[in-house]
């Protein structure tokens, strides 16, 4: 009988093709098992990244749930400095009143009423990526922003050629978030403001900025929130600050509690990137140290108007 001569390399070329496609069959065997027991893969989104929607003056990577209305209560008071004389600022305050809507868990919508040039501002806020695990892996949480603000005070010069336009303020925005971990959450929100009508003409009508926001969960109900918006310089020419603000979350089953300190007196996107005077230290004309420190709120309340369906 003749004998036949197989190459050495062969069976080292036999078991290293078994070793690259043996784990592969088996890993789509155990899938296919789990099929048939009901346990295929799911997504688990990540949830509750902040405690509401907003995460001080600006908006966080949460939305409004579907069919959702959640109103907000919002104050700003006077700077603390002048100590009793005006009850560390609770003399005087900037308020504003709004509603937010979950028109579906991704996509929302609201409104609001500023005291301050008694401005009326709208928003509508998308989220394109959710972060998320399992069967789908996505590392961050992509929301946009649009929002648009009306100055309805009347114009302080009614001889000018005044015009609507004149009234109108635009944001886009871009919210980029993690959460990573049960306590710790992080998310960048750079900014473009867009003002139809400026201070003084060497102010710029697009003002760009780029804040980053965060949050420390202390206990079950209490988180400590911190959020900063930069301004390159060259922007806006008339005097401003730089906003940051520190502060609580506090949960109480529909209430959400927000209490914090900021050195920027007003809750629209044009007020607080491009008005904000005061810092939270800074010395005056006869070199004096002062703070722009203000004690403020959001009350956030929220009703249950379209219940979910049950799958």
């Amino acid at each position: 009988m003749k004998k036949i001569y197989l190459p050495a390399f062969l069976p080292a070329l036999i078991l290293s093709i078994a070793g690259l496609f043996l784990p592969q069959m088996l890993t789509a065997q155990d899938e296919d098992l789990l099929s048939l027991l009901g346990e295929d893969k799911t997504i688990d989104y990540a949830t509750a990244a902040f405690k509401a929607n907003r995460v001080v003056n600006g908006h966080s990577i949460e939305n409004t749930a579907k069919g959702v209305l959640d109103t907000k209560f919002s104050h700003r008071f006077n700077p603390l400095r002048q100590g009793l004389y005006d009850i560390f600022g609770l003399d005087g305050a900037s308020i504003r009143i709004g509603a937010d809507y979950g028109v579906t868990d991704r996509f929302m919508i609201g409104f609001g009423r500023s005291t301050y040039e008694k401005t009326i501002d709208g928003f509508a806020k998308y989220k394109i990526l959710r972060q998320s695990s399992g069967a789908k892996n996505m590392p961050v949480t992509l929301a946009y922003v649009v929002d648009a603000q009306i100055r309805t005070v009347k114009f302080a010069d009614p001889e000018r050629n005044n015009k609507f336009s004149d009234r109108l303020f635009y944001v886009h925005q871009l919210l980029v978030g993690r959460k990573f971990n049960s306590r710790l959450s992080l998310q960048l929100m750079p900014t473009l403001l867009h003002r139809n009508l400026t201070t003084t003409p060497k102010d710029k009508n697009d003002v760009f900025s780029l804040g980053a926001a965060g949050r420390i969960k202390l206990t079950k109900r209490v988180a400590l929130n911190a959020e900063y918006y930069y301004v390159p310089e060259g922007q806006v020419v008339t005097p401003y600050a730089n906003s940051l603000s520190i502060g609580f979350d506090i949960e109480t089953g529909g209430h959400v509690f927000q209490l914090h300190f900021t050195n920027s007196a007003y809750m629209t996107y044009k007020g607080f990137l491009t008005e904000t005077s005061e810092d939270w230290f800074f010395e005056d004309g006869a070199g004096k140290m002062m703070s722009g420190v203000r004690f403020g709120f959001n009350i956030s309340r929220v009703f249950t108007l379209v219940k979910p369906k049950l799958q």
